[in-house]
């Protein structure tokens, strides 16, 4: 039997999130690791919030959400993504992390193996392992951040049970696009997988490119829970509001986990995006417009000072390439540099993989002001300039 002792000398790991925010603040470098943004937070959302506080119930809210918020979020994706979804089939959580957790403690059990795509959301593999499975790994292709689908379909043992998707893909803002996912719905449903698709950035698309839920694939329909970010959608990330999408059998289960988790989130803040979600598609495109300003000024600066930066249709980060900007491709130790000598703080791409890890790469959040990005530009080039 392990003891208490033996438990609490296996503490689990800091975040690469939080290890490199933590230097930055130490030697007051920029962070352009961490995804926040420090652009002006929209006052909608926040009059909205104020006036939730003061106007309406700071009591429990319905365990699935309140029922205003389920319907705008409905509404919200018919609007914006032409995706039919219906109030039973939401269930609002503590953000969207709470929301993957209540999925795969749904769905993952004992001797479970799930498929995890690399690289990949540090939060996967500890909630799959929680659960009593095993997370198998396949990778994407870099530059483009591909899927290659005889790898996917090689993956599969007899032990697997589902698939985790990241579209569009943190770290590196690459889309699965319609026909990839139609492949992956083939498989699922000829293998009989269940898929979580973790969507989250679905609102930071900054190249024109259309979303594809993978709710929109009639295979994967009832076989998929799809989970949204009110956190990245208006770029307020401490509210934590997330929520999981799922035809009614799955929804119910994810319910009846959630409820066991946090059982309910901020009555007044679930107020205030329910009225966001019903602002108009002008105000969206706004909003996003802001960001896409951002980081065109950030890949600019780059590429003048010689960085390689790789293309990216979504999120709010940008991915530089060691070896074709004549640095060495080993991104931790690159990382480190740039935060001692530069002072400027990045997320080494590698901390998204849990083995064969791609190391050329570094991630850069341009969720920033104009001065911030211009200043860590300016130190990037002299660092640049003396490396």
């Amino acid at each position: 039997m392990t003891s208490l002792a033996q438990r609490l000398a296996r503490p689990a790991s800091t975040t690469v999130f939080e290890r490199m925010s933590a230097l930055a603040r130490e030697t007051g470098a920029i962070n352009l690791g961490q995804g926040f943004p420090d652009l002006p937070e929209p006052p909608e959302l926040i009059a909205a919030a104020q006036a939730a506080l003061a106007e309406r119930s700071n009591q429990y809210p319905p365990m699935r959400g309140l029922a205003e918020l389920r319907r705008a979020i409905a509404a919200y994706y018919a609007a914006e993504q032409g995706l039919a979804v219906a109030e039973e089939e939401i269930v609002v959580t503590s953000g969207a992390t709470e929301a993957l957790a209540s999925a795969l403690l749904a769905l993952v059990r004992p001797g479970d193996e799930v498929i995890l795509i690399q690289p990949c959301y540090d939060a996967y593999q500890p909630l799959i392992e929680r659960a009593g499975g095993t997370p198998r790994f396949v990778n994407l292709t870099p530059p483009h951040w591909t899927l290659d689908q005889s790898a996917l379909a090689a993956a599969i043992t007899p032990a697997t049970r589902g698939v985790v998707l990241n579209s569009p893909n943190n770290p590196v803002g690459a889309l699965l696009d319609a026909a990839t996912l139609e492949a992956i719905g083939a498989l699922c449903e000829r293998r009989d997988l269940w898929v979580v698709s973790d969507e989250v950035w679905e609102g930071t698309i900054l190249d024109g490119s259309a979303h594809r839920s993978a709710l929109a694939v009639p295979a994967l329909r009832d076989r998929t829970v799809k989970v949204g970010s009110a956190g990245k959608i208006f770029s307020l990330t401490g509210w934590k509001i997330g929520w999981a999408i799922a035809a009614p059998p799955l929804a119910g289960a994810v319910a009846a986990r959630h409820q066991f988790l946090t059982f309910t989130t901020a009555t007044p803040l679930q107020w205030a995006v329910a009225e966001g979600l019903a602002l108009p598609s002008a105000w969206h495109r706004e909003h996003r417009a802001r960001y896409a300003h951002a980081k065109a000024r950030l890949v600019r600066g780059l590429t003048e000072a010689g960085f390689a930066v790789l293309p990216a249709s979504a999120t709010w980060f940008v991915t530089i390439d060691l070896a074709a900007s004549g640095l060495a491709a080993d991104d931790e130790a690159v990382a480190r540099t740039l935060i001692e000598t530069a002072g400027v703080a990045s997320i080494p791409v590698s901390a998204f993989y849990a083995e064969a890890a791609e190391r050329g790469y570094v991630r850069l959040c341009f969720a920033k002001d104009d001065g911030t990005l211009d200043e860590a530009v300016r130190r990037l080039a002299a660092f640049r300039r003396g490396a």
